[in-house]
């Protein structure tokens, strides 16, 4: 049976019903978000040490394998994984685990001019190259990319499409959206969805002001994630 649009109104006219459909689509939307993040963190690269990657090569735990010089993460989506930067003569030995998890080391660049021997070779009888098709934790890290790209994407439609913003204009908040690991887009929900009959109790903040709180979000962001991960370590809080 179709519904009918008139019939769609209808309900969503009704206030009661309109908050709770409000907060059902948050807590869902919440939920998406928690998923990546688990996702995002578990798949995210940390640092151990060289003597690590024989461990693991001896154990068996090396699925794909690369050298690199360093990570392209700057500039991307919030929601995707850093990529090394490929270089057969990097320092950087990148590899992941059939459970997902990647790990990189310090190795050094490779003595000769083809790495043929060594540690490369031995990886190449038992492993594949990065990116290889089923991989674990490009499985994993394609579907956190794929989920923020939906949280983003709907986001951005409810932003331009939906009801006028209360707390500030639709330029505030695309400016905020773009805070990283998609704290602008909770901070959305909570403040336009979650709470929308809450006056703002002064004028909607401008674009100016978004992007304002942008950088400095950004910045204390950075430092949080900086003074975390002195405390608890790179398992805990990854960086690379």
């Amino acid at each position: 049976m179709i519904v009918q649009l008139p019939a769609v109104r209808a309900w969503f006219s009704d206030d009661r019903r309109r908050r709770r459909f409000r907060r059902a689509a948050c807590v869902a939307v919440a939920g998406c978000w928690l998923i990546w993040a688990a996702l995002a963190w578990w798949t995210a690269p940390r640092e151990v040490t060289a003597g690590q990657l024989d461990q693991d090569l001896v154990a068996g735990r090396v699925v794909t394998f690369t050298r690199a010089d360093g990570w392209d993460d700057q500039g991307g989506f919030w929601g995707r994984r850093p990529e090394p930067r490929y270089d057969t003569h990097g320092w950087v030995m990148v590899w992941s685990m059939p459970d997902g998890r990647v790990r990189w080391a310090d190795v050094g660049a490779p003595a000769t001019e083809s790495p043929i021997d060594g540690e490369d070779a031995r990886l190449a009888r038992v492993a594949s190259a990065w990116r290889a098709d089923g991989a674990p934790a490009d499985r994993l890290a394609d579907a956190a990319a794929q989920l923020a790209a939906a949280m983003a994407l709907a986001w951005l439609v409810m932003l331009v499409a939906g009801p006028a913003p209360g707390a500030g204009s639709r330029w505030f908040w695309f400016w905020i959206g773009l805070l990283p690991f998609g704290v602008g887009l909770l901070a959305w929900l909570f403040r336009e969805q979650w709470h929308a009959r809450v006056p703002a109790g002064r004028d909607r903040q401008s674009g100016w002001a978004g992007l304002g709180w942008s950088l400095l979000g950004g910045l204390l962001l950075a430092a949080a994630l900086a003074g975390l991960g002195s405390v608890f370590g790179d398992h805990v809080v990854p960086s690379w």
